[in-house]
């Protein structure tokens, strides 16, 4: 499998992984300048030359993945006999500077509902590294003429078209993904909130709508779908900053997506400190 295909495959399979490149070769070296590999927590793809440069490379990408780094590193490694060696000799005589760029898990975000609000908050997220999954029951809503906007995306997107039972997407999402709910239809909103507290891996689920949906959201959650009250509260609404109070669609888009955001960078520092947690020595360095 070529790099290209490797990181294709972490990305599909929202995996973590670095990516190592050959940015600099002095003198003579196994690969030229450019030359890439993958590396994930247990596989390799591709080769920067192999030896002790390539096992260098490996055990440094492990680190930074077992530290949630998600900042480029650069390494220089001396290719000549009188260097110190981990793993073998290697004495071509040259040295080579590489660079080790962390490939994280992107976010993945379900919008339920691309009506006005809908697509303008599509609009915005898909400007950012994240897998966007757009859901509707109605084929005009997602035509390509519609979703045009997004032509130039960042995102990856992922447009489900599902005319019945649109909450059956729920079980098609990757696990740690945020779902939020804002379809033409209070029914289907009900729908989906109901299928979402059924669905254990989500990372979080927002509903759009005022303090009197909720309410009768809420109670027939409790009564007809059994759910109890910590489960109901993994649904957060309103969703949004609520310093932003407009009620136009770009400016309630701004303010999910700006919420949104927070969110990402909240879960990204969480991993970061769960990695060094594990890392750590029990009782501390002493």
């Amino acid at each position: 499998m070529s790099w290209l295909t490797a990181v294709e495959h972490l990305r599909t399979a929202r995996l973590p992984g670095v990516m190592v490149t050959l940015t600099d070769v002095r003198g003579h070296a196994p690969r030229a300048s450019g030359a890439k590999m993958v590396v994930s927590a247990d596989q390799t793809w591709d080769s920067i030359g192999g030896g002790n440069l390539e096992e260098v490379a490996v055990q440094e990408a492990r680190s930074l993945l077992a530290r949630g780094e998600t900042t480029p590193h650069s390494r220089s490694v001396a290719l000549s006999d009188k260097a110190p060696y981990q793993h073998g000799v290697q004495c071509c005589g040259g040295e080579v500077t590489m660079l080790l760029e962390p490939l994280p898990v992107v976010p993945s975000v379900a919008i339920f509902g691309c009506g006005h609000v809908g697509l303008e908050l599509a609009r915005i997220l898909s400007r950012h590294d994240l897998d966007l999954h757009l859901v509707d029951s109605r084929p005009e809503q997602l035509t390509a003429e519609r979703l045009a906007p997004l032509d130039d995306a960042v995102a990856r997107l992922q447009v489900h078209q599902v005319p019945v039972f649109p909450e059956l997407v729920m079980g098609e999402l990757p696990p740690g993904s945020h779902v939020l709910i804002m379809t033409h239809d209070h029914a289907e909103d009900a729908a989906l909130c109901d299928a979402a507290l059924r669905t254990g891996d989500l990372a979080s689920v927002g509903l759009i709508g005022s303090s009197a949906k909720w309410a009768r959201f809420k109670h027939n959650l409790e009564s007809e779908g059994g759910h109890d009250e910590d489960t109901i509260s993994r649904i957060t609404t309103p969703i949004g900053l609520r310093d932003i109070v407009g009620k136009d669609p770009a400016s309630i888009a701004v303010s999910v997506a700006a919420a949104m955001l927070v969110v990402f960078e909240s879960d990204a520092s969480a991993t970061k400190t769960r990695s060094a947690q594990r890392l750590s020595p029990p009782g501390g360095s002493g």
